[in-house]
């Protein structure tokens, strides 16, 4: 039986690669820039062949250079936040990435050239693809620019509710760069009412054929209160015709890549897809790509580390490092080190202090290996021993711990993967210092323990470099 309109929508306009959402438009963008990076190698290519007056064979014979170019491109794309929000509305802000992006791209494959030659582009065609690649990617969102952001690409919703858990799926819908828009609020008398153009349930007399008249793709449940009010039977005849229905604490992590606190609840935790057993093999990786990556770093920084420990011990009195116990895995704790970069008498009264914006105890020289994450460095050997992996949730330390469990619900169940130098709550919440910056973080680091797989390690990774370029408030 053929779908109604609609009624496959949320499959077709997000997908879920690896337990992560990426929006369709995303998706098709990125593939459409992939083809276009091939054809502005290909197009370098010729170029500089007839320049120099050599010929031009087929062009099987330079598979290799053509998709190492597409493939180092792309990579610095994602890594620099071209697929972001902000890209995706602005042409402006677009292009500004996409000069970096292909500027770190060509780079890297200069470096690479040495190494592996067979495989890369002559610098001077690497040169001409640039150019040509630059046109490319930003005549493809010049065109697509307003489709990319428009209806055409956003699912369709019909909300279950018209309180407070209905107003937050409104604000979210009102983002720049959302992938949703909701096309009718149903009140279902669970509480007060907060959205005033909703309908009352009791004003429609088949819920689910009243959804599928406003093509929509999926339903949110989002009911103030849940005891008694279930609507077992609109919701088991609305999924038999084939439209998506999500409870609002699945759906607010798929749109926001972080667990609600607010809505959610133990048994959502428990039942819910995630925190799988079934990743033995992933965490077998992980370890074996922290210790060959971590002892490379250390090889390549070592004198970086080296240079920064002099200048930290001329700029100010003290020790060039300093070690502190941080909480690690399963609540265990161990030793971190880090180039020191705060005065030596940051804490002379012995307790655990947040750091601050523009925190006076940070020295001249400590403000930049903060802002340049020179001063995290040290923390590879702490990988290298398997204290620390290069991608987890933050370690903190005891008193903080125990002060944050008292106020936050599942603190501890950060603890239940291996800390990390970045993260999901780096890459996605600028570093904060108070109890509700610590709840949004939480939120994130539930969804990195919730939804762990090497896809998203890799992709934490990549984009860590746009932290690095554009730093929000490093301390």
């Amino acid at each position: 039986m053929a779908c109604p309109p609609g009624a496959a929508g949320n499959a077709r306009r997000m997908i879920r690669l690896f337990k992560h959402y990426v929006p369709h438009a995303v998706l098709l963008l990125g593939l459409l820039d992939f083809l276009l990076l091939i054809g502005a190698a290909e197009g370098g290519w010729i170029l500089r062949a007839h320049q120099i007056g050599m010929n031009v064979d087929h062009v099987t014979t330079r598979i290799g250079p053509l998709v190492s170019f597409g493939i180092a491109i792309q990579t610095a794309m994602i890594a620099v936040g071209v697929y972001g929000p902000e890209a995706l509305q602005s042409i402006r802000y677009a292009l500004a990435r996409l000069l970096v992006a292909i500027s770190l791209g060509v780079l890297f494959l200069s470096v690479m050239h040495f190494l592996l030659p067979d495989i890369t582009l002559w610098r001077s065609n690497s040169l001409y693809a640039m150019g040509l690649a630059i046109a490319m990617l930003l005549a493809i969102r010049i065109l697509l620019g307003s489709m990319l952001g428009g209806e055409a690409f956003k699912r369709r919703l019909v909300v279950l509710g018209a309180g407070n858990r209905a107003a937050r799926i409104r604000e979210i819908e009102q983002r720049k760069g959302s992938g949703f828009l909701i096309v009718g609020y149903i009140a279902m008398n669970d509480g007060s009412q907060v959205i005033p153009e909703a309908i009352n349930r009791g004003a429609i007399y088949n819920l689910a054929d009243f959804v599928v008249r406003l093509a929509a793709s999926e339903v949110v449940l989002a009911l103030e209160e849940r005891r008694n009010a279930l609507p077992l039977g609109d919701l088991l005849r609305i999924k038999t015709t084939g439209v998506h229905v999500n409870e609002i604490s699945t759906f607010l992590e798929r749109e926001t890549g972080r667990v609600d606190l607010d809505s959610v609840n133990p048994s959502w935790l428990i039942f819910s897809d995630g925190f799988s057993a079934g990743r033995r093999i992933s965490s077998i990786a992980k370890r074996l790509f922290d210790i060959i990556a971590s002892s490379i770093l250390l090889l390549l920084t070592g004198p970086i580390i080296l240079l920064a420990a002099i200048l930290v011990k001329l700029d100010s009195k003290g020790s060039a490092f300093y070690r502190q116990q941080r909480v690690g895995l399963f609540g265990e704790e161990f030793w971190i080190v880090k180039l020191r970069t705060m005065r030596q008498d940051a804490e002379s009264s012995g307790q655990a202090v947040w750091a601050e914006k523009d925190d006076p105890r940070i020295t001249r020289l400590g403000y930049w290996l903060r802002k340049l994450r020179i001063d995290e460095l040290p923390q590879t050997w702490t990988v290298l021993k398997g204290e620390m992996s290069f991608v987890g949730p933050r370690p903190e330390r005891r008193q903080f711990v125990e002060d944050l469990e008292q106020h936050l619900r599942y603190y501890a169940e950060r603890h239940m993967v291996k800390p990390g130098i970045t993260g999901w709550a780096q890459i996605n919440y600028p570093y904060g210092a108070s109890i509700e910056d610590a709840r949004h973080k939480l939120e994130y680091d539930l969804y990195y323990a919730k939804n762990y797989t090497p896809f998203l390690d890799l992709l934490i990774l990549i984009q860590t470099l746009r932290v690095i370029l554009w730093p929000e408030g490093a301390r």
